[in-house]
């Protein structure tokens, strides 16, 4: 890590350990949410379910500013529940925490779709055997589901992990680019961009942006393969 940084210099360098941060944090928070909801929508039938499903897609059609936007109104220091977290020692705007929170937002679509695919692809007659041996829900769930649905959930996770990486236009509005507190490697680039000469600084943060991105699908596709190779063969 010590030669990177000296690569790409302070400020470049803070930025890229936030957006590590930031994108692990958001990952790992959003991951039982996001297995919940895909398998609501997959196996659950309930007043709303479409309107559920419209929510947790809505990011990916809506411009991230827009997104930016309404979660500043909603947790904002002035907003719905802003206000009443702040009393908490909650605080989400201009904070990290509020990059994490948007990067989990934005990436929260991918995650679902992903789960979703691989709950859809199980067959019910395997949970309905389990149960007819006497097991609960929870259970068929735990040992039957959970596995066969692992390597969706893998894909998922690492997809919203890239996707948390690159989140620009909702974090920027949400928390603004504070460097040392909420500038990510997006914000980063766009700062630099603005500082004529600093072309080199952005090449190498694109580089790197470029690496992590590549990474990320990379490793998605071989724990892919790996788990699903380690179901087929329990």
């Amino acid at each position: 890590m010590t030669g990177i940084s000296g690569w790409l210099g302070a400020e470049a360098s803070a930025a890229l350990a936030l957006s590590l941060k930031v994108s692990v944090v958001a990952t790992l928070v959003s991951l039982p949410f996001g297995v919940l909801t895909a398998f609501a929508l997959a196996r659950w039938r309930f007043p709303g379910r479409q309107i559920l499903n419209g929510l947790v897609h809505l990011p990916l059609v809506l411009p991230p500013v827009v997104t930016g936007y309404i979660l500043l109104l909603t947790f904002g220091r002035s907003g719905v529940f802003g206000g009443a977290l702040a009393e908490l020692g909650i605080v989400f705007a201009f904070r990290w925490t509020g990059a994490a929170l948007a990067a989990a937002i934005m990436a929260f679509p991918l995650m679902v779709r992903a789960v979703r695919l691989s709950i859809d692809a199980v067959d019910p007659a395997l949970e309905a055997a389990a149960s007819t041996l006497g097991a609960n829900r929870l259970w068929v769930f735990l040992t039957v589901t959970l596995p066969l649905i692992l390597p969706g959930i893998l894909t998922g996770a690492v997809l919203a992990f890239a996707k948390a990486m690159g989140e620009f236009g909702a974090t920027i509005t949400f928390v603004a680019n504070i460097p040392g507190e909420t500038q990510t490697l997006p914000t980063a680039i766009y700062s630099f961009l603005q500082v004529p000469g600093a072309e080199p600084e952005v090449v190498r943060l694109v580089l790197i942006s470029v690496a992590v991105a590549l990474g990320a699908l990379a490793l998605s596709e071989w724990l892919s393969v790996r788990v699903a190779r380690w179901v087929a063969g329990r």
